[in-house]
């Protein structure tokens, strides 16, 4: 969503039963009517999906390994990178809309400059090759980075830091979370520098193998597959140091990952947004308490994707399901 020029993008298969996947464009002022975006031959499914501080451009990252541009004004694909493996997340940089980042399947971080469309000016292996599913631009003023930039992504095996422009640095694992199991969600705040990260338990095999790899394939949405997970709020302090504040139990689905949201409003507390997996609605806690503060509007199907944009002031919190797409102003919300 960019709340500031009215605009919300969704990625929907054409039909119910259709393999072909489009782009959505919705603008918020007549929310009734949209348009209908191609994606590039051989795109597949949507993994993720941002539009630029800016709002001119969208970057979409796919399975079908291409990482595309969309010119917002257009309505066309600008750029479009061929990826070595499929594109499971992707996010803007905070500190220029040059720079871009897509986080793979096999666990590779890319970091591309719009200004070379061969493809990426820095190719970074993970610490696995499990996809990684969140990627997040954050500032680094540490004095020791020399001007490069930092990423904070999550896979599996947890929320990793990353550093750009030093040959042969490998990604460092948050600490303290070893034991908490799978990591299926990352929401961070750069404005507080909040960390909430979600878990599900590990999966024991008959040999006693633990299953972390998360599902290459879309599953059913509906309820029934809800296990005891965690949400554990961690506090980015400095460059490299990250304090353990707290966690909270909760229902998380066993097989998708879902997406959510850290939302800071003028005079309040930051509010951690996100799908309950045991009613199907949008849950709000107060951070750093992690207690629940509203419970909204429940639904069929369980939610897939949760998104703010807007001010401290004034906003929008957006949610998506299987077959609904819900919108909340803020910050009139945790008043409800």
């Amino acid at each position: 969503m960019d709340f500031s020029h009215d605009i919300l993008l969704l990625a929907q298969r054409q039909h119910a039963m259709d393999v072909e996947h489009v782009l959505t464009k919705i603008s918020l002022l007549h929310p009734y009517e949209s348009e209908r975006i191609k994606l590039p031959p051989g795109s597949k499914v949507v993994k993720d999906l941002h539009i630029s501080p800016s709002g001119k451009l969208a970057l979409c990252a796919s399975l079908g390994k291409k990482a595309s541009i969309l010119s917002m004004e257009r309505n066309n694909f600008v750029i479009n990178y061929e990826l070595p493996a499929p594109a499971w997340s992707c996010s803007w940089d905070l500190d220029s809309e040059h720079h871009m980042y897509t986080g793979l399947q096999n666990g590779m971080l890319l970091l591309f400059d719009m200004r070379q469309t061969s493809g990426p000016v820095e190719s970074m292996n993970g610490l696995t090759s499990h996809p990684i599913h969140t990627v997040h631009s954050f500032t680094d003023n540490s004095p020791l980075h020399n001007g490069g930039r930092s990423v904070l992504t999550a896979s599996s095996i947890g929320p990793c830091v990353w550093k750009t422009g030093i040959p042969g640095e490998r990604p460092i694992v948050v600490p303290g979370l070893e034991n908490q199991g799978v990591c299926i969600s990352l929401a961070y705040s750069p404005v507080t520098d909040d960390i909430v990260a979600s878990f599900r338990p590990r999966v024991h095999t008959a040999n006693d193998v633990v299953a972390t790899q998360p599902s290459l394939s879309p599953s059913a949405p509906g309820r029934g597959q809800g296990v005891t997970g965690s949400h554990v709020l961690i506090k980015r302090v400095g460059g490299n140091s990250y304090h353990h504040i707290g966690s909270t139990l909760t229902c998380v689905n066993s097989v998708r990952l879902p997406k959510l949201v850290i939302l800071n409003l003028e005079n309040r507390n930051p509010f951690f947004a996100y799908g309950d997996e045991s009613t199907c609605g949008l849950s709000l806690r107060e951070l750093p308490s992690l207690y629940t503060s509203q419970s909204l509007k429940r639904n069929q199907n369980a939610i897939l994707d949760v998104k703010h944009s807007g001010t401290s002031e004034r906003g929008l919190l957006g949610c998506v399901s299987e077959d609904r797409l819900q919108l909340f102003y803020l910050p009139r919300v945790p008043d409800m």
